[in-house]
């Protein structure tokens, strides 16, 4: 029965494509200037089996067939098809979700292509704002993770600042950041860097606290100098703690990117989702939900990328 998973796919786009062309809309909807949800499932559909044959042709055992990840996907990907088909016929096709709230598909996928411009410098000033504020917080909880867990002296005096600003949710610091910085940009990237800060040094010093002192003890006895015994012993070991403190921060950070950009930015994609939401595009609001959806999947995939890389023996351990 494995065998059949791309039926299911194929009997769902058919029906998908069915009522997208023969079932007319209704007039309550405003219509969209082309039929961009029936494409949309026309390429994605396509793409997926000239992938699927390409799976094929390398493959000469049935059983390495089955387990092609694109093809242990076909009834996950019928699913989604068939939701949207769904989506389909109680908005655009029935009108029986308010008309308002619930735009067509059509509408939502078009706004991605027709409003293209304005997106991609929302998710260009986004991105900026980010990886400013996550290395910024990654290279301060870095290094003060890597004092507090080494030096007993710094521990005196960081673990308290650690505790008592640690918990402060990154939000909360709006009010007083753009009073200090005269630019809202300028705020938002040190909203992302507290939020990233706080796991990565937690998780950083708690890693290096936890490696074993037979390491160091070793290392001193073959003449390490302390440089090594910091960046050849202490952070290997605690890596996988590291990785940990970086995801919990980057996932974070999101929550505090939207937020702060929602609030004073004058662009980014979180400002645009706010921005439509208050001139009632509701289509532009789900688009606007769509991009972020996959921007943030595509930097944690990346993210675990680079992690099952740098900790290849523990491959497997957290599966993304």
């Amino acid at each position: 029965m494995k065998i059949l998973r791309p039926l299911l796919l194929i009997l769902s786009f058919a029906a998908a494509e069915a009522v997208a062309f023969a079932v007319p809309d209704s007039p309550l909807h405003q219509p969209a200037k082309h039929p961009y949800f029936a494409i949309l499932l026309i390429a994605v559909t396509v793409i997926y089996f000239i992938a699927a044959v390409a799976g094929y042709l390398t493959k000469k055992k049935k059983e390495e067939i089955i387990e092609e990840p694109l093809f242990y996907r076909a009834p996950f990907l019928a699913g989604v098809i068939l939701f949207l088909n769904l989506l389909n016929i109680f908005t655009v096709k029935t009108a029986i979700f308010p008309v308002l709230y619930f735009p067509s598909l059509d509408r939502v996928f078009g706004t991605l292509a027709e409003d293209r411009e304005l997106i991609l410098k929302c998710i260009a000033f986004s991105m900026g704002i980010l990886v400013k504020g996550v290395l910024g917080g990654l290279i301060v909880g870095f290094f003060m993770g890597l004092a507090v867990g080494f030096s007993k002296k710094a521990a005196y005096w960081i673990n308290p600042i650690i505790r008592i600003l640690g918990p402060i949710p990154s939000t909360a610091w709006i009010p007083i950041l753009l009073v200090v910085f005269s630019q809202a940009r300028s705020a938002s990237t040190f909203i992302i860097g507290i939020s990233v800060w706080f796991p990565t040094v937690v998780l950083t010093s708690s890693g290096i606290s936890n490696v074993k002192n037979s390491y160091f003890e070793v290392s001193s006895t073959l003449g390490a100098a302390p440089i090594h015994k910091i960046f050849r012993i202490g952070v290997p070991a605690a890596m996988p703690s590291i990785f940990l403190g970086l995801f919990n921060g980057i996932c974070g950070s999101f929550v505090a990117l939207m937020t702060a950009e929602m609030i004073g930015a004058k662009y980014g994609i979180g400002w645009y989702v706010n921005w439509q939401k208050e001139m009632m595009a509701y289509s532009n609001v789900y688009a606007g939900l769509i991009v972020i959806a996959v921007l943030f999947y595509i930097i944690i995939t990346l993210l675990f990328k680079v992690r099952d890389r740098v900790l290849g023996w523990q491959k497997g351990v957290i599966k993304w």
